[in-house]
């Protein structure tokens, strides 16, 4: 068995050609044979036409027109293979050339002996140029990846600081997470939001929690703790501070008004719509959360907010998410924004913390326009409409969670920090 190219093979006492790319064999005549094993064996050199005349049949006396034809089929039969060259050498002979050119892309990928010869056989350039090539390719399927993307994302947080934060006249230290180059970020940009004198709450033993500023907001997420020091997702406070200004909220008045405010109507108890839990039993993993909204002498305003997700599969699935927005008064018609998607669950540190990055692709967005939006409410409304408008992507961090209860950083006016409720639900 001879190797013309790394997928032609030449079987002389078979008489016949194997082509491995496709898998298919030429028959060759006995003539035919022993000429082709005769040009192989002195590759490039010009064979006199007696001589071949010889080998092709031997011990018998035959016209030179038998070896033009014998050549002719000869050539036709190889036809198929271009980088086998049988030239006709005027008043001398015939020669037998088989060029060196790369046949990479015509070898038959199960024939492990071909690629390797096939490999070998290329310059060193067009070795380089092809690994070139493919780290380029590499390169660009890398950054256009979600994976890249849930990276960049997660790299524009840093959590390598923490705060001081009194609230209702007990003091603890809170972990910061802020974006990479941020540098407002002393205590007082949260603290002078809560007037001290009247910063009291007499049921507030201890507390922990998160402080984020995205550069524009600056947002607490509190849980106070058990006897445990578990957060079991009752009496949570989450502050939200929309510019500069002293907000001067009044804890004492804050308890009261939130706990009104949280005793209305909710609009984001089930968020999964009519027709998706169909077939097995599905699983709703509910996050529930009011965001506060101090501004100095405006109405107290409240995000009622809730994030669902039923999973598919074990790190991804259906997402849904809402917040309704009202004030202290009603004297805004709930402002209602929802969104609805599909997204994939990564793995991330942000300084120490280990997090859980949401990256939601929106399939469907709903504001509903408000009837009435008062002058505390129109900032939060214009907000939204933005987003709303924008967003195609959004992504989503679960920086802290136990059973029940979790923090989570969301896409909410910019970017804020918020302790939710936990609930599992089986639909």
């Amino acid at each position: 068995m001879v190797k013309v190219t790394p997928y032609l093979e030449f079987d002389g006492e078979a008489q016949q050609l194997y082509d491995r790319a496709t898998a298919s064999t030429i028959h060759l005549t006995f003539s035919e044979s022993a000429i082709l094993a005769h040009l192989l064996s002195v590759p490039d050199a010009i064979c006199d036409k007696d001589l071949l005349l010889q080998v092709g049949w031997p011990d018998r006396v035959v016209a030179a027109t038998s070896l033009t034809q014998c050549v002719s089929t000869l050539r036709k039969k190889l036809e198929p293979f271009p980088e086998i060259q049988l030239k006709t050498v005027a008043r001398r002979g015939y020669q037998l050339h088989v060029s060196a050119k790369s046949h990479v892309t015509m070898l038959a990928v199960n024939d492990a002996e071909s690629i390797k010869h096939a490999l070998i056989d290329v310059s060193l350039m067009v070795k380089v140029g092809g690994i070139m090539v493919l780290l380029a390719l590499i390169a660009t399927l890398w950054y256009n990846s979600d994976y890249h993307q849930v990276v960049k994302q997660a790299g524009h947080w840093r959590a390598d600081k923490t705060l001081d934060i009194n609230l209702g006249g007990k003091t603890s230290s809170l972990t910061l997470i802020y974006p990479n180059g941020e540098t407002q970020l002393h205590p007082s940009m949260w603290q002078k939001h809560i007037a001290p004198e009247t910063n009291h709450i007499d049921a507030m033993q201890d507390f922990k929690g998160f402080a984020l500023t995205d550069g524009n907001h600056y947002s607490l997420a509190i849980c106070p703790p058990d006897e445990q020091g578990h957060c079991m997702g009752d009496h949570l406070i989450n502050l939200t501070a929309t510019g500069q200004v002293p907000a001067g909220l009044n804890m004492v008045k804050f308890n009261e008004l939130s706990e009104m405010m949280e005793n209305r109507i909710r609009y984001n108890r089930i968020l999964i719509p009519s027709g998706d839990a169909d077939g097995d039993e599905l699983v709703e993993h509910h996050y529930h959360g009011d965001i506060y909204f101090p501004v100095a002498n405006e109405l107290l305003v409240r995000a009622d907010m809730s994030i669902s997700m039923v999973y598919d599969q074990p790190l991804s699935g259906k997402f849904y998410s809402s917040a309704c927005i009202t004030d202290q008064d009603c004297l805004t018609t709930p402002i209602k924004y929802q969104v609805r998607g599909v997204f994939e669950q990564y793995r991330q540190h942000i300084g120490e913390l280990e997090v859980d990055v949401f990256h939601v692709k929106v399939l469907q967005k709903d504001l509903i326009k408000p009837e009435v939006v008062s002058p505390s409410a129109m900032h939060f409304y214009r907000e939204i409409r933005k987003h709303n408008i924008r967003d195609e992507e959004l992504f989503y961090y679960r920086i802290y969670n136990d059973q029940g209860s979790a923090v989570w950083v969301v896409p909410l006016l910019g970017n804020l920090v918020t302790w939710t409720k936990y609930e599992k639900v089986s639909l």
